[in-house]
């Protein structure tokens, strides 16, 4: 049986890492309060699940400190009847916590181990709302579209065409975009067929996002 404990854990990361730096988003502090973070590691890394610092989950990847999961979520301003597409389902933590927050959410993993242990942490969570595939995360997924916000774990060097033309008008990509070691976390909000409007939400580094559209492998 999974033990789903490490409350007063999760209480101080909200309020030492996610509310004091920021954080509003009520429903954003709640999912974070709610999904149990440490599920989403390796047992060895569970008295560290809830330190605002990035931690690897196997495959060169990483989870991402907590910070950077509720700004990102924040930058989509969910409201709870959205669809959602995430690309890099990774360790599935911010998978989880968008299903709190989202009507259905659709995630595209390119690494079928991460993929396989995320899926069997959903179900045993009973997160209903989570479909994932194992694809090129660059191209989308065009056939559950358009979608009111797209989430990218990883840095592109710019944002990939395909996800751009599958929001939803008034749909918002948030995506680490610059080079292989530093990238800032933007903002793209479709105002019209080929109108965007960007954000840039400050710095931040991630892993490469490996596809088409993204760095070659």
């Amino acid at each position: 049986m999974i033990r789903n404990g490490y409350s007063s854990n999760r209480q101080q990361m909200v309020d030492a890492h996610i509310i004091a730096r920021g954080i509003k988003d009520r429903r954003v502090i709640n999912a974070m309060l709610e999904v149990p973070r440490h599920l989403f590691l390796d047992e060895a890394f569970w008295p560290q699940a809830h330190d605002d610092n990035p931690l690897p989950i196997g495959e060169k990847q990483t989870i991402s400190q907590p910070y950077i999961v509720a700004l990102m979520t924040e930058a989509l301003e969910l409201k709870g009847t959205e669809r959602v597409l995430e690309i890099g389902t990774g360790s599935g933590y911010q998978t989880a916590i968008l299903s709190k927050l989202a009507e259905q959410v659709y995630s595209i993993e390119r690494i079928p181990g991460l993929a396989k242990r995320s899926r069997k942490i959903f179900d045993t969570l009973k997160y209903t709302n989570i479909v994932i595939t194992i694809n090129d995360g660059t191209l989308g997924w065009r056939e559950h579209g358009p979608y009111d916000g797209i989430i990218v774990t990883a840095a592109a060097p710019r944002p990939p065409k395909a996800l751009l033309d599958q929001l939803a008008r008034g749909g918002r990509l948030v995506i680490p975009v610059g080079d292989e070691t530093l990238q800032d976390l933007m903002v793209y909000i479709r105002e019209d067929d080929d109108q965007f409007r960007e954000e840039n939400r400050g710095g931040c580094r991630f892993v490469k996002l490996i596809g088409d559209q993204g760095w070659k492998e």
